[in-house]
């Protein structure tokens, strides 16, 4: 056993034990469960960007497993692909964690919020690295546990009913994603992640079957990516504080799922095979799908948070719709938007939650000219909202940019017609908001929810100045070796999926 092994393991201790001691922690210590959760997010930022660097620099692939009787193990693995997510994971775990503490100064069951909070992040980390479909399987179940208790955090009829919504879907999910993992065992004995595509050996009378499994697979990690028509419980959750929807829209949930049929493609079919075995095309019919019907849902909506949740209906489409095309380029756009979409959406809900404590404003009518009093708060939602858009020279750009060279690579030249009318409905469903926020006249005085010597308390403007300027640099240094596009070229490299 060496460092290879034993980094895996306190990557996922660095939340898990801070969030199992804050549980027992009073209300009245927040200082010290501020700094273990603070403590924990930078240590898990620490190592999983030296983890990166011994991957990338050095080729360095770290694995830790354990058996588990009949044949299984349990194995976290960093590989090129797990990267990219664990990055995600542990950076906007730490600028959420800061954006928390402010959002929930004085509540009460804070220990409680926070311990699910670390324990939540411990499972999108195990998620990331799990090192086959069993292990993967157990904390993507861990999530849903873990995560219930964030969206019914204020305990109020309906969060509480937001949550058994939740719940129904969820475990759903879960269900299906252990079916598919239990029937592909059975038919091809253990398998893991360690190569691209591990069924092309299976005889051709085994081609109905993993149709079938893959299916079942599909549906399973589409309920917390959100795809239609198995997205219904996104809109809902929205009840849960604004850390918890920037976490569940983020960091967590719905990449766990956009993740999982990633790595159901890429690494346990191969995309070649699933192709070869027609998976593909309804794959890329149904995010085309979920991608125009988020967008036309997030334009009827007026609660702001709900215009957000259904536009992650849609953005989180692009990575299944980039994955199931066969092409380099639309490799690399999958893979880089688990960064980008991460990064332009929690600002957006960072900023909708300044805007909802500060001035108690939810519906966007409500708005008119609520930047002028919140400036730097309308500034970051602007810059956010335009990258969604797809406006050069932001994150979201590149995404767009790097999809569309990928359905023309791929000879699918309808991609790029999706992806302009998806950027129109995006303008549809975000310039209006804009334009309340900067140039309506209020139609009464505002009422000051919170009063700080900023517009908002610094906690709660810090994270988001955070994201949108990262949002900013990725598309304005995209090409740089170590941008989240840049490294995406490695993953699809080392993938063997990029020249």
């Amino acid at each position: 056993m060496n460092l290879n092994f034993w980094l895996p393991l306190i990557v996922l201790a660095s939340s898990l034990f801070p969030g199992l001691i804050i549980f027992f922690l009073s209300e009245e210590r927040s200082t010290l469960r501020t700094a273990l959760n603070l403590t924990g997010a930078t240590l898990k930022v620490v190592l999983a960007h030296f983890m990166a660097y011994r991957l990338l620099v050095l080729g360095h692939v770290h694995e830790a497993g354990f058996g588990m009787g009949l044949g299984s193990m349990f194995v976290l693995r960093v590989d090129f692909l797990s990267l990219m997510f664990l990055s995600l994971s542990s950076n906007l775990w730490l600028v959420t964690t800061l954006y928390a503490v402010g959002y929930l100064e004085g509540s009460p069951n804070r220990s409680r919020f926070f311990g699910f909070f670390s324990l939540c992040v411990t499972a999108s980390t195990g998620v990331a690295m799990a090192g086959n479909p069993l292990t993967l399987f157990i904390f993507y179940e861990f999530l849903t546990l873990v995560t219930y208790p964030l969206v019914v955090h204020r305990e109020t009829g309906p969060a509480l009913r937001a949550g058994r919504t939740y719940l129904w879907y969820t475990v759903f999910g879960g269900s299906m994603v252990f079916l598919g993992v239990v029937w592909l065992q059975t038919l091809a004995g253990p398998l893991d992640f360690a190569g691209t595509g591990v069924l092309q050996t299976l005889g051709t009378e085994h081609h109905f079957t993993l149709g079938l499994i893959f299916g079942v697979l599909i549906t399973g990690f589409g309920v917390k990516a959100a795809l239609v028509p198995l997205h219904g419980w996104l809109p809902v959750a929205m009840i849960a504080p604004a850390p918890v929807s920037a976490l569940l829209h983020a960091v967590a949930v719905v990449k766990a799922g956009a993740f999982g049929i990633v790595r159901t493609v890429f690494d346990v079919y191969g995309r070649d095979f699933a192709g070869q075995l027609g998976l593909l095309g309804p794959l890329a019919f149904v995010a085309v799908l979920t991608i125009i019907f988020g967008s036309l849902q997030a334009i009827a909506q007026t609660d702001l948070k709900k215009r957000l949740a259904y536009s992650t209906v849609s953005q989180i489409s692009y990575i299944t719709l980039g994955t199931a095309l066969i092409a380099p380029f639309s490799t690399v756009a999958a893979i880089v938007h688990l960064v980008h979409q991460g990064i332009m959406k929690i600002t957006l809900f960072f900023c909708a939650g300044n805007f909802a404590e500060t001035l108690g404003l939810h519906d966007i009518r409500e708005m008119k000219g609520a930047a002028r009093r919140m400036p730097l708060t309308g500034v970051l939602f602007t810059t956010a909202a335009m990258g969604m858009i797809g406006v050069p020279p932001l994150a979201g750009f590149v995404s767009k940019w790097y999809l569309g060279l990928g359905g023309l690579g791929a000879g699918q030249n309808w991609v790029v017609m999706i992806l302009v009318l998806s950027s129109l409905l995006n303008a549809v469903y975000f310039l209006p908001v804009i334009s309340t926020l900067w140039f309506e006249q209020p139609d009464q005085e505002w009422v000051i929810m919170r009063s700080s010597r900023f517009e908002a308390p610094w906690t709660l403007l810090l994270p988001p100045l955070l994201t949108a300027a990262a949002s900013i640099l990725a598309g304005l240094f995209a090409a740089w070796t170590w941008s989240p596009l840049g490294v995406a070229r490695q993953i699809a490299s080392g993938m063997g999926m990029w020249p």
